[in-house]
């Protein structure tokens, strides 16, 4: 089969892999005799691109139909070449310059005999520069009319063709760059996360807060539950931890007298992977100095109702096939989410045993000194999250659970933490931040005894300079972390944490 059957066919069944190397071959060779004539496309450095192929359909009128071709505006467009047709002495082709595709007519006679020869040896995926002015065809497609091509770079790999595409999610993944260029959707979710933290950034700055950066790689492992990624560093002859959370560094910031500080972080956590787990992801963290949990739970209801206005046109969104409403929330505590979808009462437990004794009537594993507080947890796991579609802040935690959190002062069992739930996913975590240095000292060092019991190899360490910090006072102090890569998910209709990421972590083929 020659190349320019190829090309016009654009590939109608699947590629073999000797097929691939062939057309690779071919246009190797095709390269190197552009090098041997002296118009090596790899030596263009520049060219000059006056439009884009938006620009060009969306400025289109009817009056420029009564323009003579000779006074048209003469646009420069470049992008890759995606389809052609050769009909002769003249040509159509498609050029997809990252805004959208702009249809391409190409006459012998305009363009030259000996460039318009070379067009017909191009190949689909080649990237080129057009020069010519904007018509609309017979059948009514904007289009423009070339007067100078160019080839300015060569494509050696053919791209999936066109009436399968790139179909393969693994192949996708690891090639995020060819599903770029078949699959359009595919970059509209990256150009609406983007927008996610555009609008995410400028929402926070116009509240008064304060974006900053803090340490990525730590001087010690702390005693949480997530794991971390252990490195080197040869300089310091000393172990170091990629960072699980950016909270101890944000709080310090507080105490600095930094009340309104936020964080865009990048995570990273030796966990596994799943469609809503990636090992590194993104997080905002947010500390506002004299509110509490309930200032940031309206800071969080306030957000997304902007966030899906603004990236979706409405509060009412759908995910999955969900009808979902962020502009109402529901608001209950533990105890009464786990009342009201489980049927039992935290308030009529009197002791430890009796709460461990309706667990195992209602068949909720506990662990044998399951606490009340551990118990409630175990309920919520088992009963409630399933159950959370619409929007839920589920309020007051367990202080078992919440190490961080401050304590109620009416009921010092529970914590003022919240966590909030979407489609029975949970999408952030926010607390009254413990400000008393000796409470965080005792829960710290309770965390870490509890770690070295399950892991009594781990190299965890109580971060001390923090509790200094805490001891110089820090004021009441709500705090809030979401993840980015969720919130996407959600605002994109995208059911796995990999369609959300450019380049998810993946496993190296062999």
């Amino acid at each position: 089969m020659s190349q320019e059957k190829i090309n016009v066919q654009n590939e109608a069944e699947e590629m073999t892999a000797e097929k691939v190397n062939e057309i690779f071959q071919i246009r190797r060779d095709k390269l190197s005799a552009l090098k041997e004539s002296g118009r090596d496309p790899f030596q263009e450095v520049k060219y000059d691109v006056t439009a884009t192929s938006k620009e060009i359909v969306a400025n289109y009128t009817d009056a420029d139909e009564e323009i003579p071709a000779e006074e048209k505006t003469i646009h420069c467009i470049a992008g890759r070449m995606m389809s052609r047709r050769i009909m002769g002495k003249a040509s159509f082709a498609h050029i997809n310059d990252g805004e959208g595709k702009l249809q391409v007519y190409i006459k012998r006679d305009d363009v030259g005999e000996a460039d318009y020869a070379d067009f017909k040896k191009w190949d689909i995926g080649d990237i080129l520069g057009i020069e010519g002015y904007a018509f609309r065809t017979k059948t009514g497609e904007i289009s423009l009319h070339a007067k100078k091509i160019k080839l300015l770079a060569k494509s050696l790999l053919p791209l999936p063709e066109k009436f399968h595409g790139l179909k393969d999610m693994d192949l996708r993944y690891r090639q995020r760059y060819v599903d770029l260029i078949m699959n359009p959707d595919v970059k509209e979710t990256f150009v609406k996360r983007s927008q996610i933290l555009k609008e995410t950034r400028a929402f926070l700055d116009n509240k008064g807060f304060l974006e900053v950066d803090t340490p990525i790689l730590l001087p010690i492992e702390i005693a949480a539950s997530a794991r971390h990624f252990k490195t080197h560093h040869n300089a310091l002859d000393m172990d170091m931890y990629l960072r699980i959370e950016t909270e101890l560094y944000l709080k310090r910031l507080i105490v600095g007298g930094m009340n309104k500080v936020y964080e865009v972080g990048r995570i990273f956590r030796n966990e596994g992977m799943d469609t809503k787990h990636n090992p590194e992801f993104t997080t905002i963290e947010l500390y506002q100095a004299f509110t509490d949990y309930k200032g940031m739970m309206d800071l969080v209801e306030e957000l997304y109702k902007h966030l899906a206005e603004v990236i979706c046109g409405s509060q009412k969104i759908t995910y999955q096939g969900v009808e979902l409403d962020l502009g109402k929330w529901e608001r209950l505590t533990m105890a009464e989410a786990v009342k009201k979808y489980a049927g039992v009462d935290y308030n009529d437990w009197a002791t430890d045993e009796e709460a461990r004794a309706v667990a195992k009537e209602k068949h909720v594993e506990v662990a044998p000194d399951a606490t009340k507080g551990r118990v409630l947890i175990e309920f919520f796991d088992a009963y409630v999250e399933e159950n959370l579609i619409q929007p839920t802040f589920i309020y007051d935690y367990p202080v078992e659970n919440s190490p961080l959190a401050k304590r109620k002062k009416d009921n010092p069992m529970f914590t003022e933490r919240f966590e909030y739930f979407i489609c029975a996913t949970e999408y952030g975590n926010a607390f009254s931040e413990l400000n008393d240095p000796i409470d965080q000292k005792e829960r710290f060092e309770y965390q870490l005894e509890q770690k070295k019991k399950a892991e009594p190899d781990t190299a965890a360490e109580v971060d001390y300079d923090f509790i200094n910090a805490l001891e110089y006072g820090m004021p009441p102090t709500g705090g809030l972390g979401f993840g980015i890569d969720r919130l996407v998910m959600l605002l994109t209709d995208q059911a796995s944490i990999r369609d959300v990421l450019l380049f998810p972590t993946m496993k190296p083929l062999a």
